[in-house]
């Protein structure tokens, strides 16, 4: 995995992966990241919105609990998913409830929950049973919680979701698995669209960059067609990239950290007045005296 200044940005990753598990029915819903509750940050990851005159059953599994109106809450890799984040979670969609323009312009029965996160939160399942709720695996990875909640709620565990359907989700992971790769990369050439292209995209560009070596072992031992090739081609090329600027940066950044404390030793000049001689950038200067 190749070395980045910035945490990877899974949350995007993540509502493009969902928009690929329910691109059968692309055409009868909304996907709104990061719905803004209210005027104060109160924000949901993401709601999903059936369109009006849609009663179809979503295809997916991860979809078949859902309604007209769908909060959804996504934990990256390294985050808990705590008892909070579940009460939380339930509550963003109470108050997204009460924030409608009209009195129960979203009903109760028509408003749905659903929590992901990679791994399964064995703590979480244990304080929801003390707490008197019921959960069932519905399907590999898919936990229904019901009994004394106002509405369906489930939390799915992306690391148990079946191989053959979830390929999207499972490969959002810092330990992706080089079979979900693969049929990642063999489901995804029947999407051809502009809206289905860039979510690829965003998809690879976060598991990629989490999982480089494994993404060049993929690259040189699987059979793939040209398309393929491309696709990953371009993605790999650009965090290559990004690896050669990262490097030069770092390596500028030594170098004037280097040449400041040469300064400050044999002119007795403190840390400022030395960045001053050698007219440091001032986006350089919070690094070297971190560093000092």
């Amino acid at each position: 995995m190749p070395d980045s200044p910035h945490k990877l940005q899974w949350h995007p990753a993540f509502y493009a992966a969902t928009g690929l598990e329910l691109q059968a029915n692309h055409q009868e819903i909304q996907m709104i990241p990061e719905y803004n509750l209210s005027k104060e940050p109160i924000r949901i990851d993401l709601l999903i919105i059936k369109n009006d005159g849609q009663a179809k059953k979503i295809e997916n599994e991860i979809g078949h609990i859902m309604k007209k109106y769908n909060v959804i809450e996504y934990k990256s890799p390294e985050d808990n998913m705590t008892i909070d984040d579940f009460y939380k979670t339930v509550g963003y969609a109470c108050l997204y409830k009460g924030y409608g323009k009209t009195v129960n312009e979203i009903p109760l029965s028509k408003l749905t929950v659903s929590l992901f996160r990679e791994a399964y939160p064995r703590e979480l399942f244990a304080m929801l049973e003390d707490a008197g709720h019921h959960i069932e695996e519905k399907y590999p990875g898919i936990y229904y919680v019901t009994n004394n909640l106002p509405f369906p709620t489930q939390i799915v565990v992306t690391k148990q979701l079946s191989p053959e359907s979830h390929s999207s989700l499972r490969i959002l992971s810092e330990h992706a698995e080089k079979a979900d790769i693969e049929r990642f990369l063999q489901s995804v050439q029947q999407y051809t669209s502009p809206e289905d292209r860039n979510n690829i995209d965003a998809v690879l560009q976060v598991s990629v960059t989490a999982n480089y070596d494994l993404y060049q072992e993929v690259r040189r031992e699987s059979i793939m067609c040209q398309a393929l090739e491309d696709l990953m081609a371009d993605v790999i090329d650009e965090r290559v990239e990004e690896r050669v600027d990262q490097k030069i940066d770092e390596t500028k950044n030594q170098l004037f950290l280097d040449n400041v404390r040469s300064i400050m030793k044999a002119l007795n000049l403190s840390a400022d007045q030395a960045m001053d001689v050698l007219q440091i950038p001032q986006n350089r200067r919070a690094f070297i005296l971190s560093n000092l």
